[in-house]
């Protein structure tokens, strides 16, 4: 115990006097909060269409309204495109609806009344939340029609009640903010511990801990001590500032969130020690940080997109990935609200990657030894 202390004396010691570090270790991972929470959104709008009315009739005015009225998309002018296919071509619409002359005529006739419809694919997203939309819409369209103007029309419809469950209002930030927390809270510490890891051999102090016999367990958990409360210290800063900035509460029992949140810190602080003893420099410590971390996190953690969307074996990774599981817990937290019956593996998770990555950082310790 006396040799764990010490050792976390002295890297909080170090850590200290470098004011920069002190300073990029609180500062970057609130800016890359801020940085996320707004600048990241899954939920397209105000996608520009371009409309050519040639029937000009109030049924093929009120179609236009019912496709703006959905809040996805937006009517532009573009008098400089000579046709509807040019203002997708010029990039200055991502849609354009063409309805053309009889289509109220055909529709009191009870005939088809087809009109063309152009979605820029190269936004594969974008073409099908818009491709979506406008079937919506049309099939809006068409039920007014029959329970309204043309009665005598025999069409059958399901007209489903939707409701959304959990998040109802479709508030992005319930989705983003809590991944972000997953995101930062991986990476900074990490990164923090790999670079104090890999610095004892890059600038051989790491004799003076062999000339000291310090148990090498004693040596690990030193450092991994001082980061742990480094890391937990911007837990609690980042998750107040993102709960407080976005108006969120949780929705759960928060018993799991405070359980989880140690675990998970602690796990990225041994995973950073592990890439850091292995590491020959710190700057191949941010490297192997960036590529087996930050990277894996982002991707395979289902923050941006869900897991069943990987593809298989891709997907097999992102088991390994504890990102993922606390990002599922922190939803659950501030989202779903089902509690421990749904989550209640993720501490279970996060303890096996501790023993892990305390192991493999064990060994990478042997590595340290320097070269006669």
């Amino acid at each position: 115990m006396n040799q764990l202390l010490a050792q976390a004396n002295k890297e909080w010691s170090e850590f200290r006097r470098d004011r920069l570090s002190m300073s990029l270790a609180f500062l970057l991972p609130l800016f890359s909060l801020i940085l996320f929470c707004y600048g990241i959104r899954l939920e397209s709008s105000s996608i520009p269409m371009y409309v050519e009315d040639k029937d000009n009739t109030y049924l093929s005015r009120e179609y236009i309204a019912r496709l703006l009225a959905t809040n996805i998309m937006v009517q532009v002018k573009a008098p400089e495109a000579k046709t509807p296919v040019d203002a997708v071509n010029r990039g200055l619409a991502k849609v354009a609806v063409t309805i053309p002359r009889g289509f109220a005529a055909n529709i009191f006739r009870q005939k088809k009344s087809p009109l063309q419809v152009l979605v820029d694919g190269t936004d594969i997203a974008n073409a099908q939340i818009v491709s979506n939309t406008i079937e919506a819409a049309n099939l809006y369209f068409v039920g007014r029609l029959v329970n309204s103007r043309i009665p005598d029309i025999k069409l059958q419809m399901v007209a489903p009640q939707l409701r959304v469950w959990f998040n109802p209002g479709r508030t992005e930030p319930l989705f983003i903010v809590p991944g972000a927390f997953g995101i930062l809270l991986w990476m900074y510490p990490a990164l923090l511990a790999a670079v104090a890891a890999s610095r004892e051999k890059e600038q051989e102090t790491i004799i003076r801990v062999y000339a000291s016999k310090v148990n090498p367990l004693a040596f690990l958990l030193g450092k991994a001590l001082v980061y742990f409360g480094i890391g937990m210290t911007l837990a609690v800063m980042v998750i107040l500032l993102g709960t407080i900035l976005f108006r969120m509460a949780p929705v759960a029992d928060p018993t799991p969130l405070l359980i989880a949140t140690p675990l998970f810190v602690l796990a990225s602080v041994l995973f950073g020690l592990m890439l850091g003893t292995f590491s020959n420099s710190q700057t191949t410590a941010v490297q192997a940080t960036s590529t087996a971390g930050f990277f894996p996190c982002l991707l395979l953690s289902g923050f941006v997109y869900p897991i069943d969307n990987i593809p298989f074996p891709l997907s097999l990774f992102s088991i390994v990935v504890p990102a993922r599981y606390f990002i599922e817990l922190t939803r659950d937290t501030y989202e779903r609200g089902a509690g421990w019956p749904a989550i209640w593996y993720v501490p279970l998770m996060l303890v096996l990657f501790i023993a892990l990555f305390t192991f493999l950082s064990w060994l990478g310790l042997r590595r340290m030894q320097l070269k006669d």
